[in-house]
């Protein structure tokens, strides 16, 4: 009943939604009507420090101020225009509620320096990117939020837990473990996927782990280095995501991920909070996610955490496993679906986010 009601709050939200109609122009066909939500797309340049980042701000016209959303980026897909971002670009201005996507740094037009693994930074360019939409009077200034899937579900609310700016957190297949767990899961899940041993996937295990303990301090950079050389060459190391030759772990971003705890970041999150997962992930570790956030629940009175029944990583119902889990696909996944949605416009309503 609780979803049913918020359901509606969503259909009331949007029939109360009065946008500014633009003025009609030339139509391709005769009978074409013009839409309800009438949409303003501009790039948009901000500064976090000395360095400048570019992105692409979706706003729906509307007579008074409405909420947003700053968009973080999932590992394989940096660029605004990923089609991972398209539901959001599409969905959210419908409800009254404005999209900024932005190039990761590093990526398009946002610089060619990346972050090299510095979450607390990427949550700062989330951070200032919020902030330049403070100063745009058609933004309401107290409602903007941020939404990120899977790495990006790291950022959001690493950002939230960093500054007062961020009003909720959208957290989409965010691993509530640290990044060489996660890993280890979905490298595991990629190997079977695609048919290789359980002595592969052993092999595997151990070469992961012999790069984590040097990078923890553990064990030596030649011991890993040794276990990556036997293993760059078997058909299953692409599905490890992990380089051919160790770094120093000094200037390593993979010892900065591993030493990152996302539930201490979320655990630090006063505002309202969604975090939502598929079922059908094997990429992350969703019961285990779900059992560690259990256990914060209580000093988490805004958090609400839901499994999407058949969906994959990406909120995707339609990808066969095997294809969502193979690399040469990174970046070109597409949400589609409709639980995700519902649930997503719902919370957004009930919340206060949905301009009306």
């Amino acid at each position: 009943m609780r979803m049913i009601a918020a359901l509606w709050a969503v259909v009331a939200g949007l029939a109360a939604f009065q946008p500014v109609v633009a003025a009609a122009g030339a139509s391709a066909f005769p009978w074409t009507a013009p839409a309800t939500t009438q949409v303003v797309t501009e790039d948009r340049r901000f500064m976090n420090g000395d360095t400048e980042l570019s992105g692409t701000l979706i706003l729906p016209r509307s007579a008074r101020p409405v909420a947003a959303v700053v968009v973080t980026h999932s590992a394989s897909s940096p660029l605004r225009d990923a089609s991972l971002y398209d539901h959001l670009r599409t969905a959210l201005p419908a409800l009254g509620i404005a999209v900024f996507v932005y190039d990761r740094r590093g990526s398009g037009q946002s610089g060619t320096k990346t972050a090299g693994g510095d979450f607390a930074l990427l949550a700062d360019d989330a951070i200032a990117a919020a902030q330049s939409l403070k100063a745009d009077p058609r933004i309401d200034p107290r409602r903007i939020g941020t939404w990120g899937l899977s790495q990006g579900g790291w950022i959001s609310p690493l950002a939230a837990s960093r500054s007062p700016d961020i009003a909720f957190v959208i957290a989409v297949s965010a691993p509530v473990v640290t990044a060489d767990v996660q890993m280890l899961f979905s490298s595991t899940n990629h190997l079977r996927a695609n048919g290789h041993s359980q002595a592969e996937i052993d092999q595997m295990a151990a070469t992961r782990k012999a790069v984590d303990d040097y990078m923890r301090g553990t064990g030596s950079r030649e011991a890993a280095q040794k276990m990556i050389d036997a293993a760059k060459t078997q058909p299953w190391f692409k599905y490890t995501y992990m380089g051919e030759t160790i770094r120093d772990r000094a200037v390593s971003g993979w010892r900065r991920e591993i030493e990152n705890d996302p539930l201490k970041n979320l655990s630090a999150v006063t505002v309202p909070t969604l975090v939502l997962y598929g079922a059908d992930d094997a990429v992350v570790p969703v019961a285990v996610s779900v059992e560690r956030l259990k256990a914060v629940a209580a000093q988490m009175p805004k958090l609400t955490v839901r499994s999407i029944a058949g969906a994959d990583h990406a909120m995707q119902m339609s990808a066969d496993q095997k294809i969502s889990l193979d690399p040469k696909h990174d970046g070109t996944e597409r949400p589609d679906s409709s639980e995700y949605m519902a649930i997503l416009a719902s919370w957004l309503a009930l919340n206060g986010f949905v301009t009306r």
